[in-house]
């Protein structure tokens, strides 16, 4: 288990858990990252953005945002 931040590109992961404050956890949620959803990483160039695809859609977050969720990688 390791921080979203910190997958490479390419990698194929499932979200684990989400942490942080109570409303980061659900603008997280709200977004998707909801334990059990399977995302990959689209770009992640290590201290900028982190864009990944959840379902059919391609999100891009902020690494700070993107080190509150763990994920196991596949």
């Amino acid at each position: 288990m390791l921080p979203l931040s910190m997958a490479g590109d390419g990698a194929e992961a499932m979200v684990v858990r989400v942490s942080g404050n109570d409303a980061t956890k659900k603008h997280l949620a709200d977004l998707g990252f909801v334990e059990g959803t399977q995302i990959s990483v689209v770009s992640a160039p290590g201290n900028g953005n982190v864009i990944v695809r959840l379902k059919d859609s391609r999100l891009a977050i902020t690494s700070k945002m993107a080190a509150k969720i763990m994920v196991a990688m596949k």
